[in-house]
């Protein structure tokens, strides 16, 4: 028996340590840096800032509406409204009062900066806010009602004593729902009473005065406030991070043509852009260009307190220029409608409601000055036209010189402007006549008959040229 001893090799195990690979190690460590940055942030509150800079129009009523919607989605501690504005139209600020209590999220009214104002609907958006505020220096006042015609509602007729009865009840429960001050809140409607800032907070019509919105935001913080959903919330804006939500560019545009005088300027451009092509039919620019800002102006005219006196005189103008063309008047018709156009233009925009003024008196010389050059060359051009020689068709052919290419005793044939026609000489005496080959004038077409007579015109070289190649009339 053969004994086999196997060799026996012992089996070695190698234990390292587990080590993570740096790739990894740092991708843990960034993750780590930018949740506690995310932490960090999400920490600091936010607050958004919206101007309400100008006159309150739907332009702007739009861009409040736009900005609070997205301040809400973005979840911000506060809105602060910046306010500086001399009024506007009611319908927009109701738009914006309505947003204001509709909201989910404190709203801050901050009447600012130094020489800024809350006047006329101002006054009422500045009370709808859950906290309010002035800088310094500041005014709140005169919120009496204006009827779009300029007129105060203080009379007493009965629809005026509606109007000032519903804006008196809105103050009023603006006044009550913030806890302000209700009897000033009556009369600066009533009796258009303004004050500064220092008195506003002594009458308890605002609740601070705030030299700046970061003073403003550590002086509110710790306020508690009831939203429209029912919940009271309470404020954590000391330190907060600040944006401000501007507008767009198609709100910055309608609240730019809502200016009297860019207004003015659209209504004027248009009416001259469709003067011109009906002056002047088949141009088409003129005509387009005129009647897109004929709309634009019609627009911006909603948003103004118009007298619709001033825009029919104005209508008027445009109309007599036209007429002025096409009857001969000696200047009579464009003299009435550049003085209906320029008393229009004064009256058309009421200055006493607030915040609007009236159309710049430059511009509105320089537009009457444009449309009264435009009128007098259209007129002289078509004079001229009307006064010069035709060039087309049969009238073209009075005055012109024609070659005979059968005699004429008195009928025969004549060429010119490169056809031959049937002619009658006159003047002939009895028994003459005018030869092949000689030269007369066109003094007539009557149906396809053209009277001549003798002439010693010599036709020009394009009607010789021409001639040679005609067959000769037997």
């Amino acid at each position: 028996m053969i004994r086999h001893d196997a060799m026996r090799t012992p089996f070695v195990t190698t234990h390292r340590p587990f080590r993570l690979p740096i790739s990894f190690l740092a991708l843990m460590l960034g993750m780590i840096l930018t949740l506690q940055a995310a932490g960090s942030q999400s920490a600091t509150p936010q607050v958004r800032i919206i101007d309400i800079d100008g006159t309150i129009t739907p332009a702007m009523a739009s861009y409040v509406n736009r900005t609070m919607r997205s301040a809400q989605r973005d979840q911000v501690a506060a809105i602060v409204l910046r306010i500086n504005t001399p009024g506007g139209l009611s319908t927009a600020m109701d738009d914006i009062v309505d947003d204001i209590l509709q909201s989910d999220v404190p709203v801050i009214a901050w009447v600012g900066p130094t020489n800024a104002r809350a006047a006329s609907a101002g006054v009422y958006i500045t009370y709808a806010t859950h906290i309010a505020a002035m800088a310094p220096g500041t005014n709140i006042g005169s919120a009496s009602p204006i009827q779009l015609n300029g007129e105060d509602q203080t009379g007493e007729t009965t629809a005026e004593r509606k109007a000032m009865n519903d804006a008196v009840a809105r103050i009023e429960n603006l006044a009550e729902l913030r806890h302000r001050n209700v009897d000033w809140a009556i009369s600066a409607v009533r009796d258009a009473d303004n004050i500064t800032a220092d008195k506003a907070l002594e009458l308890g019509v605002i609740n601070l005065l705030a030299p700046d919105i970061p003073t403003l935001l550590h002086d509110v913080d710790g306020t508690q406030v009831q939203l429209a959903n029912g919940n009271t919330v309470t404020l954590h804006t000391d330190g907060a991070e600040t944006s401000t939500a501007s507008m767009n560019l198609f709100e910055d545009f309608l609240q730019l043509i809502s200016d009297p005088t860019i207004a003015y300027l659209l209504l004027s451009f248009g009416g001259l852009g469709i003067f011109l092509e009906l002056s002047n039919p088949g141009q088409f620019v003129p005509g387009i260009i005129g009647i897109v800002c004929f709309i634009l102006g019609f627009y911006a005219l909603g948003t103004l307190p118009v007298n619709w006196t001033g825009a029919l005189l104005i209508g008027l103008g445009f109309g007599l220029f036209f007429l002025d063309i096409f009857v001969s008047s000696f200047g009579l018709l464009l003299m009435a409608g550049l003085v209906s156009f320029i008393v229009g233009s004064y009256m058309l925009v009421d200055d006493t409601v607030p915040g609007y003024g009236t159309v710049s008196r430059p511009v509105i010389w320089t537009a009457a000055a444009l449309i009264l050059v435009s009128a007098l060359l259209i007129g002289t051009l078509m004079l001229r036209t009307l006064r010069s020689k035709p060039k087309t068709g049969k009238s073209a052919l009075v005055g012109q010189v024609a070659i005979v290419r059968k005699t004429l005793a008195p009928t025969g044939m004549v060429f010119v402007d490169g056809e031959l026609w049937a002619a009658t000489a006159e003047g002939l005496d009895a028994g003459t006549s005018i030869p092949t080959g000689a030269f007369v004038e066109v003094l007539g077409v009557r149906g396809l008959q053209l009277t001549v007579r003798s002439t010693e015109r010599q036709p020009n070289d394009n009607l010789l040229a021409a001639s040679r190649t005609v067959i000769p009339v037997s």
